[in-house]
């Protein structure tokens, strides 16, 4: 029986996963085209007005929310394991109000409280107020629609959470846009100002897709799985209400301050980036131009580059879950594996090309070449921080929710360290602070790698990233080339980069056939390719 639903239930993963990526891909390139104008309608100087507002923002967003959308996901995909669909339904209810409740609270703290952080100087600067008391809205909304995105993750149906991650974008990005070119004559801190609101209205929109998957969701499992999974349920326990709040919490806490570990260190970031630029010799506008390509520019195309992995992560905690609570060790290990397999596979030739090509890429993208130096250093962070998703996933998934944030806090208390010490210096300046972002995802990666290694038993296989290694390299040696003799000939870097990306996937596809480190299986098991493959 086992053996039946094993390729079911890889099948399902894997389906997920490519719809979120698919999902994914669209949202970062209509994230990408909206940068590209955004940064040149405000400039590096009113993208830091914008980015100086949006770390507080996402711990606002990450206290609020506590944790618990991922902590639904686990519980939801339990009780579906064990057919208790109304334990799964009551796990939702109970979740939304205490989501409605945290939402609305620190929605008002941060719109009363935007000019308190202007006065008390925590804010450095006076003109991301407007950004501040915009984004406030969107707390609440964010926050609700995340109960909605996990309860339907926790039934390992990603269509929803695609789908409306992709409405939200098209949403926000208008807003942004519309808005920021609207109110840029009365000045940069209103058209930052402006921007800003595309997140509330984004929120909003998502929000009404979710709903509606929910009620069919509902509808469609209301007769036959409702009815069927009472009378299975029967025979064991029905959880009650306050056990199942006590297991929301208890997933929840750890979570959530794995959660507020990104925006809190982003925030540590803000306090002292900007500081110790100053100290090394900056003015205040120069160290707020410089904030914005590094934390505007530089880690966006790191995120970029690490959809496929951040979707993984989202698809293995339910899946995970599900194998852990019907006691199937061998399915997780094989999950564990084939998604760190995967990871590594696309994440190691992306890192390379980000290096290639960081110049040229931020040229086109943002107009903003002096961004390189910053962006090639981070270029390693794509291979590392694809290591930290996909454990992080498999060590919540286990119920280990404790261990993330720890590995998180240890190797946040580095990157201070580092940012504090190296931004100061003249030779390192804003380098410095990518230096010690670098060392924060990777000191976090080793130290999950531990776990989910003590926990499942899962090692990476040294040998097979060697040769994603390698491929990566000569791959990236036919980029360079390909690309400066395009250039050369065309005069168009767009152009060159586009087939000097395309030759090098080739090349870098084709070492992979060749040496093994990419099968006939492997492609079979990507969704819509696969298939057309199995056909042939």
């Amino acid at each position: 029986m086992t053996e039946k639903k094993s390729p079911n239930a890889a099948n399902l993963f894997l389906k997920g996963t490519f719809i979120l990526t698919v999902a994914g891909l669209v949202v970062k390139v209509i994230g990408s085209l909206n940068w590209i104008i955004l940064s040149r309608v405000l400039g590096g100087e009113g993208i830091g007005i914008y980015q100086m507002a949006f770390p507080l923002y996402l711990l606002a967003l990450s206290i609020s929310s506590a944790g618990i959308p991922v902590a639904i996901s686990i519980i939801t995909a339990e009780k579906i394991a064990l057919q208790d669909y109304r334990g799964a339904n009551g796990v939702f209810r109970l979740s939304l109000i205490l989501l409605t409740f945290t939402g609305m609270a620190l929605s008002l703290l941060l719109f009363f409280g935007a000019g308190w952080l202007i006065d008390h100087r925590i804010i450095r600067d006076a003109r991301a107020y407007y950004s501040l008391i915009a984004l406030s809205p969107a707390i609440f909304l964010v926050t609700i629609l995340s109960s909605f995105r996990g309860y339907l993750q926790g039934w390992q149906t990603m269509t929803p959470t695609a789908i409306s991650q992709i409405i939200e974008q098209l949403f926000r990005v208008a807003t942004m846009l519309i808005f920021a070119a609207a109110l840029l004559p009365r000045g940069l801190e209103y058209a930052a100002g402006g921007a800003s609101l595309g997140a509330g209205v984004g929120a909003l929109a998502a929000l009404a897709v979710l709903v509606y998957y929910y009620w069919r969701l509902k509808i469609n499992t209301k007769h036959e799985q409702f009815s069927q999974g009472e009378s299975r349920y029967e025979s064991r326990y029905e959880e009650s209400s306050i056990s199942i709040i006590r297991r929301i919490t208890k997933l929840s806490i750890p979570i959530s301050l794995s959660g507020i570990m990104l925006p809190l260190v982003a925030n540590l970031d803000l306090l002292v980036v900007p500081v110790r630029l100053e100290d090394a010799g900056y003015s205040v506008e120069q160290a707020t131009e410089l904030f914005g390509y590094l934390t505007g520019m530089a880690v966006p195309l790191v995120n970029l580059a690490t959809i496929l992995t951040a979707s993984l992560a989202t698809s293995l905690v339910p899946a995970i879950s599900k194998a852990y609570s019907l006691g199937e060790k061998q399915q997780i290990l094989q999950r564990t594996a084939g998604a760190m397999r995967l990871a590594n596979l696309t994440a190691v030739p992306f890192s390379v090309l980000l290096w290639i090509l960081a110049e040229p890429i931020l040229s086109v993208v943002y107009h903003a070449p002096r961004a390189a130096d910053i962006t090639k250093v981070l270029a390693i962070g794509v291979f590392l921080l694809g290591i930290h998703q996909v454990t992080t996933g498999v060590l919540q998934g286990l119920g280990r929710t404790t261990i993330p944030v720890i590995n998180m806090g240890v190797s946040a208390v580095a990157k201070v360290f580092l940012n504090w010490t190296l931004t100061a210096i003249p030779a390192f300046g804003i380098q410095g602070a990518a230096w010690a972002t670098l060392a924060d995802i990777g000191l976090a990666a080793v130290l999950n790698l531990y776990f989910v290694y003590r926990f499942t038993g899962f090692h990476i296989d040294i040998g097979e990233t060697l040769k994603y290694a390698v491929a990566a390299v000569v791959m990236g040696a036919v980029i360079y080339l390909s690309y400066n003799w395009l250039l050369l000939v065309t005069g168009n870097e767009l152009f060159a980069m586009a087939l000097a990306i395309l030759g090098g996937g080739v090349v870098y596809g084709g070492i992979l056939l060749a040496t093994g480190g990419l099968n006939r299986r492997d492609i079979e098991r990507i969704p819509l390719i696969g298939i057309f493959l199995k056909k042939s």
